[in-house]
């Protein structure tokens, strides 16, 4: 294998790699239709990514339950799930067991 061949297939791997953490990504996985992002079920550091104000991506949730935070369920089963205090899931963020403001 030359130089030139050992480049075009080292772009080709790095691309196929970036395709499929985009194919199956968390977001891409609920745009599928088999599951969806449900609000305030993670325990702190336990949500998915884009966990909202305070948080920047997947396991940086603070707070127990917290309100802004999703993570990803079979589709039709968020509101479903119980949690401790009446809390229920939800599949818009809440603005329940946020993080404190410093």
């Amino acid at each position: 294998m030359n130089a030139k061949t050992a480049s075009a297939a080292g772009i080709a791997g790095a691309f196929a790699l970036a395709m499929a953490g985009t194919l199956y990504s968390p977001s891409a996985k609920a745009e599928e239709g088999d599951m969806e992002k449900c609000y305030g079920i993670s325990p702190a550091g336990e949500n998915d990514c884009a966990a909202g104000p305070g948080t920047t991506c997947a396991g940086t949730s603070t707070v127990d339950y917290q309100g802004n935070a999703w993570t990803l369920v079979p589709a039709g089963t968020c509101e479903d799930i119980a949690l401790p205090g009446d809390r229920h899931g939800s599949l818009d963020p809440l603005d329940r067991d946020l993080p404190q403001s410093s």
